[in-house]
């Protein structure tokens, strides 16, 4: 509870009227401290009376790309039987305060109010709790609460088409290891003919010299898997512009444009940061909410060097695409030493001061002002 300019005024002139009137026994002016003391009493117990109301909140929607427009729909309803409601609300979202004009509520009625969220910025945008202040009629006290919950607007990184898919790695069975576009079917294993197998598999040699017909057993062994890796360490992004880091920026543009790709393709994509985030966002749901939420975090040399170890390790897939920005330009030897586990393995350089040299380490180096030129050189190679 807060009292006014108003009211701490009010107060003063009570105090101070009633204390002359009883010291110099003016009878006038006791009664007019009296009053205005009444006035500040009225207002507190008017201010107190808290409304019953319900908040329902509903975004349009609550997951859109950076710069797409969304809404946040608020309906307000007095649940109370007796009393109409003098309110004023505001309703916070992304740390501003938008007013909500709900004045006087009568029992029974609600009332439905709809405003834009901004998503000129990739993130998460926290929408509520609705603040209602009960005022008395005179101004002088006024009283906060909270209603109704929080709700989150996930604003993901913007998509650019990208025509291009990567090419895989075709492991046969007897060792060797093709490059091939979308994938290939290969031979596994021969079984007995049964009565709807297709005679064009059938295996004619091998039927002969056992003389029964025997059919070839095809798998597809080399189905693209891409692993998209985002470097998210703040050294790797030093360079900040009203405190976002562009080149961060347009590293995550690049991610989730490639993991659409992926997903449109329908090939397997891991999405995977080199600063594992301590705690996972809560209700995120798929990569793009992971990439709306991530944020750059500490670490150096060391956290590269134990990501790209366990990178190794556990082979993912056979296209890896390693996103970082200017401060990891020294550090491209250590996504070097992957090649040996993952066939195909692409950097995008975002923000670099000049054409990154990849030579000593053989990578495809990608150097790209924004995800929009990523996806233009992504669509510019067709073998790795």
């Amino acid at each position: 509870m807060g009292i006014t300019a108003r009211g701490v005024g009010l107060l003063v002139a009570a105090l101070a009227l009633l204390g002359v009137g009883f010291r110099y026994a003016y009878p006038e002016l006791t009664v007019l401290g009296a009053a205005a003391g009444v006035a500040v009493g009225y207002a507190v117990v008017t201010a107190a009376w808290r409304p019953r109301l319900t908040v329902e909140r509903h975004a349009d929607p609550d997951r859109v790309a950076r710069g797409e427009p969304a809404a946040m729909e608020l309906a307000v309803r007095n649940t109370g039987r007796l009393r109409a409601a003098n309110l004023v609300a505001e309703d916070r979202c992304a740390g501003e305060l938008v007013p909500v004009p709900l004045l006087r509520l009568r029992p029974g009625r609600d009332t439905r109010v709809r405003y834009p969220v901004p998503t000129q910025r990739r993130g998460v945008v926290p929408v509520g709790p609705l603040r209602v202040v009960r005022r008395d009629p005179l101004g002088l006290v006024a009283l906060a609460r909270g209603y109704g919950g929080t709700a989150p607007v996930w604003v993901h990184p913007r998509i650019h088409p990208m025509s291009a898919v990567p090419t895989g790695a075709g492991r046969s069975l007897d060792g060797r290891t093709d490059s091939v576009p979308h994938g290939s079917i290969t031979f596994d294993s021969l079984r007995e003919y049964v009565v709807g197998d297709e005679l064009r598999r059938v295996h004619w040699r091998t039927s002969a010299r056992v003389g029964e017909l025997m059919v070839r057993e095809n798998v597809d062994t080399s189905l693209p898997r891409l692993v998209v890796v985002l470097d998210n360490r703040a050294a790797a992004h030093p360079v900040r512009s009203a405190g976002v880091a562009e080149s961060f920026e347009a590293a995550c543009e690049a991610a989730a444009s490639v993991v659409a790709a992926a997903v449109r393709e329908d090939l397997p994509v891991h999405l995977l940061l080199v600063a594992p985030a301590e705690v996972e966002p809560a209700g995120a749901a798929g990569p793009l909410d992971r990439l709306a939420a991530v944020e750059l975090a500490g670490g150096g040399t060391e956290v590269l060097s134990a990501s790209t170890s366990r990178l190794r390790q556990e082979r993912l897939g056979d296209t890896l695409v390693f996103l970082t920005g200017p401060g990891a330009g020294d550090e491209l030897g250590h996504v070097g030493a992957l090649r040996g586990a993952y066939p195909s393995v692409v950097v995008g350089m975002f923000g670099a001061p000049a054409p990154t040299a990849a030579a000593a380490t053989g990578l495809v180096v990608l150097d790209a002002a924004d995800g929009a030129a990523f996806a233009a050189e992504w669509d510019g190679i067709r073998r790795w």
